[in-house]
């Protein structure tokens, strides 16, 4: 797993495994349009959930979540905004999750971030 492009899948899959035990359903993944991309869209309960997914193999560039800089949010919400136009989502409750996936010597380390930035 040397590309980040492979990071990512594998971060995303773990990602999404988490959230399954957790008893969300994935109603959407790798949601794109041109300007920018919805790791995974879930429901947890009433909520519809926009799911930022940041994998790295170590902590050389700090931990994942601190690449969910103001910029990257205000993309996400964004994206979340056309994603419920397109889906004619309204009326209903909306929250930014972000999950972190660290992978270190063969092992993957998983944190969940609920409710991590607001739009």
């Amino acid at each position: 797993m040397d590309s980040n492009h492979d990071i990512g899948k594998a971060g995303q899959k773990a990602a999404e495994t988490f959230l399954l035990k957790k008893g969300y359903q994935i109603i959407t993944r790798n949601f794109r349009k041109n300007t920018g991309e919805i790791d995974l869209v879930a429901r947890d309960g009433d909520y519809v959930v926009f799911v930022e997914v940041k994998a790295r193999k170590g902590l050389e560039y700090g931990l994942p979540r601190e690449a969910v800089g103001r910029a990257k949010q205000k993309r996400i919400v964004n994206m979340a905004l056309r994603y419920m136009a397109q889906h004619n989502i309204t009326e209903t409750d909306i929250r930014f999750d972000v999950v972190e996936v660290l992978m270190h010597q063969g092992q993957v380390y998983v944190s969940h971030i609920e409710n991590a930035f607001t739009g």
